[in-house]
């Protein structure tokens, strides 16, 4: 044997489309085309659906109003601006949809309608889905504990009743305006019109109760805050007064007197300083002029008299001064023209002499005058400087007192411009409410509907066909996500890095049924105790020119350019998982090696299940166990030989349950026989175990020139058979390939990429005879070598 041309290992490498990130159109589009009878049959499911939903749901009727929210309404009755912040309005708005939705304007509706004993409404016609729903809640129910009901049948109906109202009822708000839709569905499009302008009305009905309840509450509220403002206002003021006449606070002219006295005082002190200090200067210049002495005081006296002192006191003094300035005027005269010692003269100055006396005595009283006069004054300041300093003592207190009395003033003030402030917001609270006008109305009256509103059917079943196929898409999905079998060529090659061998078609009832037709004998004949191999061991040589017999052909040529240095063959057929057909394919690649003149011995090697040797019309007595243990001399009875093919068969016979199968397969005595064998034939096929946990396979390995693995077409996982592989790398490295079974070459263009050669598998249908064999012949049977 030669196995030079085998690596001890071969490692596996990843596959390449399980490592690209990026997307494959092609691969896209062929999984489109492959799940498209998949998508298409969840669209005629989905558009099914629709249909019987449309037949089996009850139409539904929708009426609708729009109500307007607009302030202005009351601008004629609230002095008040009705523009609002844009937040505030938002609110607003909002607040108005949840009102619509609330359970007291459903209650006021109930009452109006008598929804509570309308039979129709309380338990509608329902849609399959909401039969579904009300179902299951029935069950979820039975197993939770519902509280016991405490009200009575009146309340209850009511109570559903405003559950279906509610349900049924749909408010929002139309753009960002401040219009509001308010619609409402029934089966009935009467009852849904009447419903729907009875919640309209109730609406507007709960805006002016609500106004005239708050204002009511407001007007209480006021009044009696106006009693208690009243009263603590005319205390306030009583309290000012009171404390005004406790402390002598009494005021004119919004002054206090006190104040005022003072001020008066004040003023009578400066006056009189001023009266002091000009007594005091008259009275220092008349007492120098005296205290100078007589002849001085006469020369002196010229000077208070020539400043113009006016009154009483100096008006003699000055008739003197006239005098004794006329008489010494005259003296002179005469002295100076008769001489001193003239009588006129002489007795000119006696009279000058007298007058200055007269002078003398005059200044003398005016000073003491004077004196007088400044000490009058003097008493006078100092008078009305002790009553200022009096009052500004008693000023200092009234200062404090004052403090404590503005106070009072500025509480009793606060509590006025309250009162007043109360008074005028009560008037109009009382204003407001003897003026009901609601701050909405209605701009578009909800009639009776004459189309239904639901089910939409065009919409339902395009809705329906476009679900469906969603659905569709994603089994389609799902279906090509747990795709990890094998499909095509390369898939083999990139997950497992080996050379791929072909197609196998499935073997259809063709080949049973009409070969049962044209089997040994007709009907009514009896059978023969020796029959033909089975057919369905016998597709490649009784349809050579089939696709199935041109795949084992491309085996048989991998076989001799690998192994083309071994004069005898030895190739064993393995899978990973059983029922592969593994068996199948091993037999008739044998007969067709057979039936094309090569010496080949086939052998079933699979111990535990013998499939082959079950399969086949003779039962034998012996074989391939007794021949392993019974020596070399003996294998050669044990075999079975075509007559038709000479293919010779080496069967297993099972008697009870062997232990040790794998010690069996690789000992001493398999290795003498297929060393023996080795010298007789051409070929020797060995249909071996699945190679998965059963060791047999591995155990055979060494005594093999090559294997053919067997996967079954869109069965057998990729991950499956690399890991085996891996985990196998003495069967791995002398792997000739691997052969795809069971495909159903109608589906196989659709898993093929664009160019692929399974695209193009149908063209070459003109190369291949799929046909019946022929009737077998007595010599087409078996018989013992």
């Amino acid at each position: 044997m030669n196995h030079g041309r085998f690596p001890l290992s071969k490692p596996v490498p990843v596959p390449s489309d399980e490592t690209d990130g990026f997307i494959d159109l092609d691969r896209l589009l062929a999984a489109a085309k492959r799940q498209m009878k998949v998508v298409a049959l969840f669209g005629v499911a989905g558009l099914a659906l629709g249909v019987v939903y449309i037949v089996f749901t009850p139409p539904v009727y929708t009426a609708s109003t729009n109500i307007l929210l607009d302030d202005s309404l009351t601008k004629f009755a609230e002095d008040k601006p009705t523009s609002q912040p844009a937040a505030q309005a938002e609110s607003m708005v909002l607040s108005e949809v949840e009102i619509l939705k609330s359970a007291q304007l459903a209650r006021a509706v109930v009452k109006a309608q008598n929804l509570q004993d309308n039979d129709a409404f309380l338990n509608p016609p329902v849609s399959p889905i909401a039969w579904v729903k009300s179902t299951v809640k029935s069950v979820l129910r039975v197993f939770t504990s519902q509280p016991p009901s405490t009200g009575s049948v009146e309340d209850a109906k009511i109570g559903k009743a405003m559950a279906v109202l509610q349900q049924n009822l749909d408010a929002q708000r139309v753009g960002r305006s401040y219009v509001i839709s308010l619609s409402y569905s029934d089966n009935d499009p009467k009852l849904a019109g009447a419903i729907t302008r009875a919640y309209a009305d109730a609406y507007l009905s709960d805006h002016l109760d609500a106004n005239f309840d708050a204002t009511q509450r407001a007007t209480v509220w006021l009044q009696g805050r106006l009693d208690d403002l009243r009263q603590r206002s005319q205390d306030a003021a009583l309290e000012v007064e009171t404390y005004r006449a406790a402390h002598g606070l009494t005021a004119a002219s919004g002054e206090l007197v006190s104040d005022q006295q003072l001020s008066d005082l004040n003023k009578q002190l400066i006056l009189a300083q001023a009266d002091t200090a000009n007594a005091l200067a008259r009275y220092n210049q008349f007492k120098s002029i005296v205290e100078s002495g007589p002849e001085n005081a006469v020369k002196n006296a010229t000077v208070p008299i020539e400043k113009g002192s006016s009154g009483t006191n100096t008006a003699l003094l000055t008739d003197l001064r006239t005098r004794y300035l006329g008489m010494a005027k005259r003296e002179q005269d005469i002295s100076a023209r008769f001489g001193e010692d003239h009588p006129q003269a002489v007795a000119l100055r006696r009279e000058e002499a007298d007058v200055a006396k007269q002078m003398f005595g005059e200044l003398t009283r005016l000073t003491e005058s004077y004196r007088n006069e400044y000490e009058v004054a003097k008493s006078r300041e100092a008078s009305l400087r002790t009553n200022v300093g009096e009052l500004s003592d008693q000023s200092s207190k009234s200062g404090q007192s004052g403090v404590e009395l503005r106070a009072l003033e500025q509480k009793a003030q606060a509590l006025a411009t309250l009162y007043q402030s109360f008074l005028g917001r009560y008037a109009e609270a009382s204003q407001q409410r003897s003026f009901p006008i609601a701050q909405a109305r209605v701009i578009s009256l909800a009639g009776d509907p004459t189309v239904a509103s639901s089910p939409r059917k065009t919409m339902t079943l395009a809705l329906s066909l476009v679900l469906g196929l969603f659905a569709g898409a994603g089994a389609g999905a799902l279906r090509e996500f747990r795709e990890r079998f094998f499909r095509t060529a390369e898939d083999v090659q990139n997950s497992l890095d080996v050379k791929f061998l072909g197609y196998l078609p499935v073997v259809g009832p063709s080949f049973r049924s009409k070969g049962a037709a044209n089997g040994a004998g007709g009907a009514g004949q009896a059978q023969p105790r020796e029959t033909t191999i089975p057919r369905i061991l016998r597709v490649a040589i009784n349809a050579p020119a089939s696709s199935f017999a041109e795949t084992l052909r491309n085996v048989k040529l991998a076989g001799n350019v690998v192994l083309q240095r071994n004069p005898c063959k030895v190739i064993g057929f393995v899978s990973v998982l059983p029922h592969e057909g593994k068996t199948t394919v091993a037999a008739n690649f044998a007969g067709l090696l057979a039936a094309n003149g090569a010496r080949t011995l086939l052998i079933d090697g699979d111990l535990r299940n013998p499939g082959l040797s079950r399969s086949l019309p003779l039962i034998p007595e012996k074989g391939l166990v007794e021949a392993v243990v019974g020596g070399e001399e003996r294998w050669q009875n044990t075999l079975l030989v075509d007559r038709k093919t000479r293919l010779a068969i080496l069967p297993t016979v099972i008697r009870g349950r062997l232990p040790h199968t794998g010690e069996l397969i690789s000992g001493p005595g398999m290795r003498e026989l297929i060393e023996s064998a080795r010298q007789t034939f051409d070929y020797i096929v060995v249909d071996l175990p699945p190679f998965g946990p059963v060791v047999d396979a591995k155990a055979f390995a060494p005594m093999a020139d090559g294997f053919v693995l067997v996967a079954e077409w869109g069965a057998t996982p990729r991950a499956l058979v690399r890991s085996a592989l891996q985990a196998e790398p003495q069967i791995a490295a002398k792997t000739l390939g691997l052969v795809l079974n069971k495909t159903d070459i109608k589906q196989l263009s659709r898993y093929g990429l664009f160019g692929s050669a399974e695209q193009y598998l149908d063209r070459y249908a003109s190369y291949y005879v799929e046909q019946a064999p022929a009737p077998d012949r007595p010599a087409d049977r078996m018989e013992p070598a």
